[in-house]
């Protein structure tokens, strides 16, 4: 029989994550990047239908907040310490939309709420990051939206690299030379930090790799849903390998 990891499950650390239903990639790294945690931090999952991402209302209708809400509240069944929606749909509808979800989670549930789109923006505060390169696999008309959205924030897009796909099973089976390319593209600006807004989109393993090569750091959407999540509950998770997000906390 393997040893039960947890000295004590009562003072298990529970955060909730509300995913994209095509997602495959932000479980496994988030228990990948929760390793060094093990025994302290457990997530638990739950989806809401997502299959595509556009601007069109179709597309937009997948991110309305009563679906969220009600997965929320399953999640929250469990005794958890914070719930965070696991999508950057906010970076291009506007980040009032997971203001106000996470508002309405809180009502809903009486836990910390918090997005991946809500981490990014503390991740550029904290660190007085203003100029950013966007690494992104949407679509043109999404990426234009987006940085239009970050202009609208306040922060100064130095280049706008992006894949043009739409369908987040097809973003998920991106190849990593090509992950490294649109990384590449996206420091040519010389920004203070390069963004990658997606979190079905696994360069969270090649982060320590590319800010070596590029001297510029990586605020990878997957990595920092983990930190802001880990933050809201209560935890610091000081891990190594993954970046520089997590070296200075």
């Amino acid at each position: 029989m393997l040893p039960f990891p947890y000295d004590d499950p009562a003072d298990t650390i529970r955060i909730g994550h509300i995913m994209p239903s095509s997602n495959s990639w932000a479980e496994p790294l988030t228990y990948a990047l929760n390793r060094e945690l093990d025994g302290k931090v457990t997530h638990h999952f739950s989806r809401i239908p997502v299959l595509r991402l556009g601007l069109d209302g179709q597309a937009d209708a997948q991110f309305q907040d009563n679906t969220m809400v009600e997965a929320a509240k399953l999640l929250a069944d469990a005794p958890l310490h914070a719930i965070v929606w696991n999508g950057t749909s906010a970076s291009w509808r506007g980040l009032e939309h997971d203001l106000a979800l996470c508002a309405a989670i809180t009502k809903a549930t009486g836990l910390p709420a918090v997005t991946a789109t809500t981490g990014m923006y503390g991740v550029y505060q904290r660190h007085g990051w203003k100029k950013i390169g966007l690494a992104l696999p949407y679509l043109e008309d999404v990426s234009r939206q987006l940085a239009q959205e970050y202009a609208r924030q306040g922060y100064e897009v130095t280049g706008n690299a992006f894949l043009d796909i739409s369908a987040n099973v097809e973003i998920g089976a991106i190849r990593q030379d090509r992950m490294r390319d649109l990384l590449r593209a996206a420091a040519r600006g010389k920004p203070d930090c390069i963004a990658v807004v997606c979190t079905n989109f696994p360069a969270t393993a090649l982060v320590a790799e590319m800010e070596a090569e590029l001297g510029i750091p990586i605020v990878d959407s997957i990595a920092v849903t983990f930190l802001e999540a880990c933050l809201a509950a209560g935890v610091t998770p000081r891990i190594t390998g993954w970046g520089r997000i997590f070296d200075t906390l």
